[in-house]
């Protein structure tokens, strides 16, 4: 990848818009479903508490690709190239896995209400969250594999002396790096899509059936599955497709860095989802909105009593000062 000061600029742009929205949603969303696993944890919550804490992982090290961008260069100790990569990437398919699970968890709530609730057991969403990262983290090692990678020509530079990070492939790196991205295509793109979107579309379709079923809970339910398709199609998609453009081709994307710009939002994103998903989080949304909302009008009264005030007291002033000229 050449790095030009347009792009520089979008980079920066991106991730900066990232990270403001993205880490005071993901703390609210950390703090309400941290507490309400504390009183009485369900499935869904226990998955929902892994994706969030998977997505401020992801903000913690998102400064490290400002750092890239702004000097268009790696210039950060090198060991820290490999490792936000494979943080970077890792979260990236874990978030698909996450979203995948939760798709499925309220499709079996709503499909089986009964059968379900007897059987669903927290212990087992954790078990799955544990696998979900360690099958991520596995997966994206392709990473140091990579840039630790011996190289038969002599003339290839090694990674590690150069000012770039994880961008430069020799054709044999491409042999390993390619059929591994297409896996990647396959496992956390065209499997969890159709999932999601089965899952999603059945439940939408049997609360509409139901008569008795709140029109708020139908609208939350489309909301949900718009919110993930939204994630999917738009965050994930262009990545995936430029893992399957390179294995086509044999080479890695040319606008590979623009495809992974939408994948950051998802970090933004999701608590969009939260916001559907659980009746704790769209609380503590609502009371933090008000607190700041009254706080903003305390505010705004403040000011606007202050320079009454002020401008009171210059009236007074210059009266004061006209009864003196006029005594004169």
């Amino acid at each position: 990848m050449v790095w030009t000061v347009n792009l520089s600029k979008l980079v920066l742009a991106v991730y900066g818009f990232t990270l403001i929205t993205g880490v005071p949603a993901n703390i609210l969303a950390f703090y309400t479903f941290w507490k309400k696993i504390r009183l009485r944890s369900t499935p869904t919550d226990v998955l929902l508490l892994s994706l969030t804490i998977s997505d401020l992982v992801f903000l913690f090290f998102l400064p490290f690709r400002m750092v890239e961008a702004a000097n268009m260069s790696w210039t950060l100790p090198y060991f820290l190239c490999p490792l936000s990569g494979m943080i970077f990437y890792a979260i990236i398919c874990n978030s698909t896995f996450h979203l995948t699970a939760i798709s499925v968890e309220r499709y079996l709530g709503v499909a089986f209400p009964i059968k379900y609730k007897l059987k669903r057991n927290p212990r087992n969403a954790l078990i799955a969250a544990v696998f979900f990262w360690l099958a991520s983290m596995a997966q994206c090692s392709i990473v140091y594999v990579m840039q630790y990678h011996h190289h038969s020509n002599p003339n290839f530079t090694e990674p590690s002396k150069r000012n770039s990070c994880y961008d430069e492939f020799s054709e044999e790196q491409l042999k390993v790096l390619v059929p591994v991205r297409l896996q990647l295509f396959v496992v956390y793109f065209c499997i969890p899509v159709p999932i999601c979107c089965f899952c999603y579309f059945r439940c939408i379709q049997i609360l509409t059936n139901l008569p008795n079923v709140n029109s708020k809970k139908r609208m939350r339910s489309i909301g949900m599955a718009l919110g993930t398709l939204l994630v999917f199609i738009g965050c994930f998609m262009p990545f995936s497709v430029s893992h399957l453009e390179g294995f086509i081709g044999g080479y890695s994307s040319e606008w590979r860095p623009y495809a992974l710009l939408t994948c950051t939002l998802n970090a933004c994103l999701d608590p969009f989802i939260f916001y559907f998903s659980s009746s704790a989080f769209r609380e503590t949304f609502k009371s933090v909105l008000r607190e700041l909302v009254r706080r903003m009008h305390l505010h705004w009264c403040f000011s606007a009593f202050s320079s009454l005030l002020l401008r009171s007291g210059a009236t007074e002033q210059r009266i004061h000062r006209a009864n003196d000229i006029s005594s004169q």
